[in-house]
């Protein structure tokens, strides 16, 4: 009687999971010459995954604000906290001279950075530049 109940509910759990595997498991695309066309076609993409990528700008590290640089894919939360920490930047390759970055990390996001410089004109607009006293001449 034991392995009676033993029999009934494994074949019960496991017409469950079948059935909910085949319930939750996606619809196959249904395209006119079946699956020789989607095999030629390849699955449809949308036609907005190149567009965002192609027109985003470079960020620039040495002005970015945190919520800036932590919507580049690979910057967590200590990278951010390392990058703004060591400002300003000649080049974005000092996130690596600098150890700011390891190298794999940076190979996955430079082509999403620049480091742009200040310009002399902004740096006499810059309040930090204005707060310094000029040495005194006699």
């Amino acid at each position: 009687m034991r392995t009676l109940w033993i029999k009934v509910i494994t074949t019960v759990v496991a017409l469950t999971l079948s059935a909910a595997i085949g319930l939750a498991a996606e619809p196959a695309p249904k395209a006119a010459g079946g699956a020789k066309a989607l095999a030629k076609t390849g699955p449809a993409k949308p036609a907005d995954a190149k567009a965002p990528a192609a027109k985003q700008e470079p960020v620039d590290i040495n002005s970015a604000s945190d919520a800036e640089l932590k919507a580049i894919p690979g910057l967590g939360d200590a990278y951010i906290a390392k990058i703004v920490v060591n400002r300003p930047y000649a080049n974005k390759a000092q996130l690596v001279s600098r150890k700011v970055l390891p190298e794999s990390v940076y190979e996955k996001i430079k082509d999403r950075i620049i480091a742009k410089q200040i310009k002399k004109e902004d740096k006499k607009a810059d309040p930090k530049a204005a707060a310094k006293p000029e040495p005194k001449k006699k």
